[in-house]
């Protein structure tokens, strides 16, 4: 159903701040695009585990993305995502992602929608890639297909007809991780991603948390884990060669 965009008069116009006329415009733009389609392109893997991922993902499983930066975990699973919800197996993508390092969003300026944004930059680039045009992810969240939240706003909700992606989840406490699992109601898959290595957390309990997590996620019968290493670096060939040589030096 769409938003009612406001009408009004030149005379009205012309009471209005600039600002407000702003606003005015720029929501009138939102509502000439919502009729607009969104076409998904075609996208294949390029390594063996981002495969593993595609085939897992396909017949069902939750799924645990781990490994060295530039592997394209978050792409594809992005990717995997809107592609079900498109089809209809799923209503919605909610990205979750922890706010370190600042940890409480109460520090930052505006309301909860406005802190986000600061944290939602890859996924604008990643869903207008995906999609071609440089509106993508505000219409997918416009039309209710894409919800952006964080750790801080996670607690006390059921999430159903979902596929969750918890992203640079070594930025999260196993109680965080703990948190965001048991929200999961029906018709609901998750994936995880990130590296214990590139965690921004302080406290070495803290960092842990992946890790043990991890443990107790593998058992589970409904989660495929992925272990992406460097011959899975897609992002570029002087990324892949920085990443080879940091880690032939004992830097992770």
């Amino acid at each position: 159903m769409h938003q009612p965009v406001l009408a009004y008069s030149q005379n009205f116009n012309n009471q209005l701040s600039r600002r407000e006329r702003k606003l005015l415009k720029k929501q009138a733009k939102i509502h000439n695009h919502q009729n607009h389609s969104l076409q998904l392109k075609t996208v294949q893997p390029k390594t063996k585990n981002q495969q593993r991922v595609w085939s897992e993902y396909k017949r069902g499983q939750n799924l645990l993305c781990h490994g060295v930066a530039g592997t394209g975990k978050t792409f594809l699973s992005i990717y995997l995502a809107l592609e079900d919800i498109l089809s209809g197996a799923h209503e919605q993508l909610t990205i979750i992602r922890s706010v370190v390092p600042t940890r409480d969003m109460g520090f930052l300026p505006g309301n909860q929608a406005q802190k986000s944004k600061v944290y939602e930059g890859p996924y604008y680039s990643i869903c207008n890639e995906l999609f071609g045009r440089g509106d993508a992810y505000e219409l997918l969240k416009l039309k209710g297909m894409i919800k952006f939240t964080s750790t801080s706003f996670i607690r006390g909700h059921t999430i159903e007809n979902n596929v969750v992606l918890v992203d640079e989840c070594q930025n999260m406490t196993f109680h965080e991780l703990d948190t965001i699992i048991t929200r999961l109601g029906r018709n609901c898959k998750i994936i995880f991603c990130g590296d214990f290595r590139q965690s921004d957390l302080q406290r070495e309990e803290d960092r842990s948390g992946l890790r043990r997590f991890m443990n107790v996620i593998k058992s589970m019968k409904g989660m495929s884990g992925i272990e992406f290493e460097q011959d899975d670096i897609v992002r570029s060939s002087f990324v892949k060669e920085y990443i080879i040589s940091k880690l032939k030096n004992g830097i992770v």
